[in-house]
């Protein structure tokens, strides 16, 4: 019997900043604010469903506290959120 190789290519995730002018941002605003989700409704959802990483982690807290230096993931997206203070 031969044997094969089979090759995965990866996709590379894509990076973005979102920039804050406050001292934090809750994680349902943050996806709205960088077009993730239309709605609060949805935003909602898709983190309860567990769609949502926050600093490589599993975020079910839709009122979770981002702050700069934080990141989250949606959909192969990775952002990053900034401050602009």
């Amino acid at each position: 019997m031969a044997t094969r190789k089979i090759q995965a290519h990866v996709a590379k995730k894509q990076q973005k900043q979102i920039f804050i002018h406050t001292d934090f941002i809750r994680l349902d605003a943050a996806l709205k604010l960088c077009d993730a989700v239309q709605t609060g409704g949805h935003a909602k959802l898709v983190i309860t469903d567990g769609e949502v990483k926050v600093n490589g982690e599993v975020c079910l807290s839709r009122g979770k506290k981002l702050r700069a230096g934080d990141t989250f993931e949606f959909q192969h997206v990775v952002y990053t959120v900034k401050s602009e203070q």
